[in-house]
C-alpha cells in the first residue's frame, strides 16, 4: 500500500477545481481577486481547509468535480474571511 503518484489527469483536475474555486471565492468575498495563479492558489488551499474541517462537523465529500468545486469554494471563502479578519487586526 504505496504512495500512488498523481497522474497528469489529476494535476490538471486538481488545478482546474483550484482555479474555479478561487475564482468563485473571490467574487463571494468582495475585494479579493489573485488573478489565475493567486486563485488556484487560494483554491487549492481551501480543498486543504475543506479537507480538514469538514469531516470534524460531518460533512463528507461524495465525489465528482462539482461537489470538489463547491467544498474547495466553501474552504476558499473561509480562507478568505479569515484573511480579512486578521489584516483588520
Amino acid at each position: 500500500m504505496g504512495v500512488e503518484s498523481m497522474g497528469i489527469e489529476s494535476i490538471i483536475a486538481m488545478l482546474f477545481v483550484g482555479a474555479i474555486a478561487g475564482w468563485l471565492a473571490g467574487l463571494i468575498v468582495k475585494g479579493y481577486g489573485f488573478g489565475l495563479l493567486g486563485n488556484i492558489a487560494i483554491g487549492i488551499v481551501g480543498a486543504v481547509v475543506a479537507g480538514f474541517l469538514f469531516p470534524r462537523i460531518g460533512l463528507n465529500l461524495e465525489g465528482g468535480i462539482f461537489d470538489a468545486i463547491v467544498h474547495s469554494t466553501i474552504g476558499a471563502v473561509i480562507l478568505l474571511v479569515l484573511i480579512k479578519l486578521v489584516k483588520k487586526v
